[in-house]
């Protein structure tokens, strides 16, 4: 990339606006520009990493300071415009899944198709829409795929505020939305950041099941269920699988106690809307796939990521975390052969916790339900 070109003919207030217009054609909720200046957050960051808070994620780390100076990433940025997209699908059925511990919940953003391709494409295809009104643009699009400090860009270009659960929020949208920029090597004007709103509030950090906002704005990626199910590739340290309940990819649980995600609305993004019936499935079901139905159900999707492996250990974990039943102890003994050694010690696990909880049923029915009842009745007989 080159540095910012010398067009003292163009009028780059009258260029931002068009910008701005010209976002929505392209699906984008919102559109914003910042400088690049990110020098306040590189102790923060350096702080975040000395604490392993990164967890296993080493990318992080090894792109160190990176991540607050853009113009490393790309040599000649000057500006960053930022983009929001709403992604929460129509009938989200968020009580339904959390309420039921033998259904599977996943995080709302990945119900749809993975976000990554699609904003991307958009992204490309508005870079080179801007380019057409200024020739010697020079632009690089990301998606949540390089290290970007996006969040505080986002809030720079006055997008939202980051809260306490480290997301960034917006007046319209609460969190329900997606962040991509745009690196350009124009000189734009920026836009003024919005004031941070979330005030004395500290629902998310006390809603977290796993503790892993472990003070405002700061997150322990090793406690959180998001880290847990989909980046982390080992086992899942046993003490934090009982607090993961039924959450078997990712987990809004910050994200729904918000009181600013009232006024999110739903997206008429078609690809966003809920495929395979994965806002409302047992999670027996998912557990009865075999590899070559997860790549067929979940091709396109941000799920297929974590692959067939972590899949099973995580519906594992979530099937240990139900309710006592015999279908789920018959279900996780047949599915113990011929899967890898991590799964086995999650699916031992999850047995174990299975007949700890048959055990306690029998001996303080008090607490039982009399459908829970019979049915633990029935097995100690067998």
């Amino acid at each position: 990339m080159t540095g910012p070109p010398d067009q003292t003919n163009i009028d780059y207030s009258a260029l931002a606006q068009t910008i701005k217009s010209m976002g929505k054609s392209f699906g984008f909720n919102q559109v914003g520009i910042s400088d690049i200046d990110l020098s306040e957050h590189e102790d923060y960051l350096q702080q975040w990493l000395d604490k392993q808070y990164h967890g296993d994620m080493e990318y992080m780390a090894r792109h160190g300071m990176m991540r607050a100076r853009p113009q490393e990433l790309h040599p000649g940025t000057v500006r960053v415009i930022s983009v929001r997209m709403d992604y929460l699908p129509e009938d989200a059925h968020f009580s339904a899944a959390l309420s039921d511990d033998n259904k599977a919940y996943i995080s709302r953003y990945a119900l749809g198709r993975d976000y990554h391709k699609l904003i991307r494409k958009r992204l490309k295809q508005f870079g080179d829409a801007i380019q057409v009104h200024c020739e010697s643009l020079n632009f690089r699009p990301f998606v949540d795929s390089a290290p970007v400090l996006e969040r505080p860009l986002a809030a720079k270009a006055g997008l939202g505020w980051v809260g306490k659960h480290s997301l960034l929020l917006n007046e319209q949208a609460g969190s329900w939305f997606f962040l991509g920029e745009l690196l350009v090597n124009i000189p734009l004007p920026t836009d003024v950041p919005v004031q941070e709103q979330c005030q004395s509030c500290t629902a998310c950090m006390k809603i977290c099941p796993t503790d892993a906002i472990v003070a405002p704005y700061v997150v322990d990626s090793r406690r959180c269920i998001s880290y847990l199910t989909i980046e982390l590739k080992d086992a899942i340290p046993e003490a934090l699988r009982p607090m993961m309940g039924n959450r078997i990819y990712g987990c809004d649980d910050c994200q729904l106690v918000c009181p600013w995600n009232q006024y999110a609305v739903p997206t008429p993004e078609t690809d966003f809307q809920i495929r395979n019936g994965l806002s409302d499935v047992n999670l027996l079901t998912l557990f009865a796939w075999n590899e070559t139905t997860f790549q067929n159900n979940l091709a396109g999707s941000a799920i297929y990521r974590i692959g067939f492996e972590r899949w099973l250990r995580n519906i594992a974990v979530a099937l240990g975390n139900a309710c006592y039943s015999a279908e789920i102890v018959a279900a996780l003994k047949a599915k113990r052969e011929g899967v890898s050694e991590m799964v086995k010690e999650h699916i031992d696990w999850a047995i174990a916790q299975q007949v700890e909880k048959s055990q306690s049923q029998t001996t303080n029915p008090n607490a039982l339900t009399v459908k829970l009842i019979h049915a633990t009745e029935k097995i100690m007989k067998q």
